[in-house]
């Protein structure tokens, strides 16, 4: 991965600077750059401020937070120079893919993440003391 991906990154550069021209070529990458820029600045204090407003809330930010993490990785790559970099930030700047992106990894590390409780289940609370 470490060696295919740069190497085919580097093809695509070539390829894409042959078809519109070096300098358009290496425009885009330096607009995506100054993009990703960007969105790591705006997106890490809103993600501070939606963490805090569900900690106020009592509610768990682990959504949020990865929410977060996944828009500062998409920032990231946008500053990585390539064009397949930059299609994998677009993708995760899209909401609707990014909350699908979110909840298959809140599921995987957390079975049963956002499963409802059957229906006809009775769920009784208490508490217990060990005595030895």
């Amino acid at each position: 991965m470490f060696v295919l991906f740069p190497i085919l990154e580097l093809w695509v550069l070539i390829r894409v600077g042959a078809a519109i021209g070096a300098g358009f070529a290496i425009g885009l990458v330096v607009l995506a750059a100054m993009l990703g820029i960007g969105i790591l600045n705006r997106q890490g204090f809103q993600t501070l401020t939606r963490v805090r407003a569900r900690m106020a809330r009592g509610e768990e930010p682990t959504a949020a937070v990865l929410e977060g993490m996944v828009l500062a990785m998409a920032g990231l790559l946008l500053l990585i120079p390539g064009f397949l970099t930059d299609v994998l930030a677009l993708l995760a700047l899209i909401p609707p893919l990014r909350a699908r992106l979110v909840r298959r990894l809140l599921a995987s590390a957390h079975p049963g993440y956002g499963a409802q409780a059957p229906r006809n289940s009775r769920v009784i609370e208490g508490e217990c003391e060990r005595e030895d």
